[in-house]
């Protein structure tokens, strides 16, 4: 029997989710549980593109597995005109399986996004990643304001999730403040999932 693990689950094109991703698995391991990342392939407008079954470089690609036997999991997403990236959406549009078995009943999740203009869709985009998830009856966690770098923060931090302000590059590193909401809306997560394991 495997390990439980905590799903860290992402797509990034620039590289800034990809960094927050890790810094969510860093906080799940600060809590005694493994997290396991994993991406989705990107989708393309050409119907015979086609992605290698391994990424050429970062982390594998997510199965129904990997999701129907997770403690918990952290949904992360670049903004794409206040949503979720299209890659992520068509994913989760394939986990009806996983619904009508009731997999992810009660399983607490998180999510996080990365924008390149500060009021780009951070909100909106956190919000958009909840909706699958509440449809699966999942338990979704916030970040509470006794954080306290949602109140400093300069860029990126919602009470709705882990945010970043990437420029308008997609240049900017995640700063001190993303990194710590990142790394405590990993624990909190980790917290959550340990109790409902119990």
């Amino acid at each position: 029997m495997n390990a439980p693990y905590v799903l860290v689950l992402y797509y990034s094109r620039h590289g800034a989710t990809r960094q927050m991703a890790r810094l969510i698995a860093r906080g799940i391991e600060k809590e005694g549980l493994e997290a396991r990342l994993r991406t989705v392939p990107a989708i393309s407008p050409v119907t015979e593109a086609t992605e290698p079954v391994i990424p050429e470089e970062g982390e594998l690609y997510c199965s129904d597995e990997d999701l129907a036997n997770c403690m918990g999991l952290a949904l992360g997403s670049p903004t794409r005109f206040g949503n979720m990236a299209a890659p992520l959406k068509y994913f989760l549009d394939g986990t009806s399986s996983l619904w009508l078995n009731g997999a992810l009943i009660d399983k607490p999740a998180v999510v996080f996004t990365s924008t390149s203009s500060l009021h780009g869709g951070q909100e909106t985009t956190l919000l958009s990643m909840m909706l699958p998830l509440l449809h699966h009856g999942m338990v979704v966690l916030g970040l509470p304001y006794s954080e306290a770098g949602l109140l400093k923060t300069a860029g990126g931090g919602t009470p709705y999730g882990a945010s970043h302000l990437a420029g308008a590059e997609s240049r900017r590193a995640v700063d001190d403040v993303e990194s710590e909401l990142c790394v405590a809306l990993g624990q909190r997560l980790a917290r959550h999932a340990k109790r409902g394991s119990a």
